[in-house]
């Protein structure tokens, strides 16, 4: 099991983890035809600045008792057991958004277009790292293995 760890002090604000979010979760395929001002090109995470205007970056921590999956009453809401990832399946969803509302870090949100979806990161499960790990240059975002941080 994977799970991102993010280290506030690395992170300068740069936003190369959330382009690259927008990036693999449009349908093009090069930063620079990327529209940024596209509402079905949004990003699962994002950076927010602290109460010293340090920026900090927020992305879904995959929890190990995810309040998302506990609140969702149509099972969307999904933690695989082996890979530790928490999923979203749109087909289950009855669009309460309980899942929204029960995200501690409030990273759940609908989608601007229907307001029918949530926007989940999915860990890029199909790739070798999530694109927000692999494009972060101060490794202010870093992908662990579970053996790293249990017990």
């Amino acid at each position: 099991m994977h799970r991102i760890i993010i280290d506030k002090n690395l992170c300068e604000g740069c936003k190369s983890c959330v382009l690259a979010c927008m990036l693999r979760h449009s349908d093009v395929k090069d930063m620079y035809t990327l529209d940024l001002e596209n509402i079905d090109t949004d990003a699962r995470g994002h950076i927010e600045f602290n109460q010293d205007n340090k920026p900090v970056p927020i992305f879904c921590r995959h929890c190990d008792e995810p309040e998302c999956v506990m609140t969702c009453m149509s099972g969307a809401m999904n933690k695989d057991k082996e890979s530790g990832i928490v999923s979203y399946d749109s087909t289950k969803c009855g669009s309460c958004y309980m899942c929204v509302m029960s995200c501690p870090y409030g990273l759940l949100k609908v989608d601007d277009r229907t307001k029918q979806y949530v926007l989940k990161c999915d860990l890029c499960k199909d790739e070798e790292y999530p694109r927000c790990v692999a494009n972060c240059p101060t490794g202010a975002i870093q992908l662990q293995k579970e053996e790293a941080y249990a017990k």
